[in-house]
């Protein structure tokens, strides 16, 4: 069965961004895993300056470069650095090779400089992605939730927008989003829990649930065991594994002229 990874990170490993993913690679190989989608620099930073942005940028790009036909740069912004985050975009989605935006914990989502990032990667076909958690001992300064998440949706219907770990505490999260059809959940990260896939497929449709591992810090084996484990049907798992995601990248890949198998 074809895997897209939609949650993947350079960080955790040794050597040049080229041959962290590398060793991602061999790894994803054994598991049966066909793509990675890529964020974020060698190290995370909760507050990253508009240096640190860019130069986890170009981390991920000579990544991408190096494993063009394996690996999707998904470009990592912050609407605490507003201006500098608007033209990463351009160098990195519209004039670039990246396909899609990262957006972490320096400001919530719910601000309104989310917005102008929102609106001008919905112009460039290219879903965001924005973590999300509920943490009971507190959360990160500028840590979104699900439900803020929900709210930034609701002003961009025409947006494509992955919720993060579907917000950490996923039965909340799940029945945050619910409602909001341009919204999907991603499996990736936390801990393999029973239940988590079952109900995102019954509350949402598996049309919505996205597969993700979040490595280095989970295992491909631990977040395909979420999918593979899961008392759902083949077809869903097919979705889920590849099929969802791979639909969403196609508008802007057929764009930037690559072929969607």
């Amino acid at each position: 069965m074809e895997i897209w990874d939609g949650h993947c990170h350079i960080s955790g490993f040794s050597g040049t961004p080229a041959e962290r993913v590398g060793k991602s690679l061999e790894v994803a190989d054994r598991m049966g895993v066909d793509k990675l989608c890529i964020y974020m620099g060698t190290s995370f930073q909760t507050e990253p300056t508009a240096a640190q942005l860019i130069e986890a940028n170009d981390q991920v790009l000579e990544a991408v470069a190096a494993w063009p036909d394996r690996v999707f740069g998904w470009v990592y912004l912050s609407p605490a650095h507003l201006e500098t985050s608007l033209a990463e975009l351009e160098r990195c989605v519209a004039n670039g090779p990246m396909v899609a935006i990262k957006l972490w914990v320096a400001q919530n989502c719910d601000t309104p400089e989310v917005d102008a990032i929102v609106k001008r990667s919905t112009e460039l076909k290219a879903p965001v992605f924005q973590h999300t958690w509920r943490k009971i001992t507190g959360n990160l300064p500028g840590e979104s939730m699900a439900v803020d998440l929900v709210r930034l949706a609701r002003r961009h219907p025409d947006a494509t927008l992955i919720c993060g770990h579907t917000g950490g505490d996923w039965e909340q999260g799940i029945r945050a989003i619910q409602p909001i059809k341009n919204l999907y959940a991603d499996l990736g990260g936390g801990d393999p829990t029973a239940g988590f896939t079952e109900m995102a497929v019954r509350e949402l449709g598996a049309e919505r649930v996205l597969f993700g591992s979040d490595i280095p810090g989970r295992s491909f084996g631990s977040q395909i065991a979420k999918v593979e484990g899961a008392r759902i049907t083949e077809a869903e798992k097919t979705l889920i594994f590849a099929q969802n995601l791979k639909r969403l990248l196609t508008p802007i890949l057929e764009l930037k002229g690559v072929a969607v198998g």
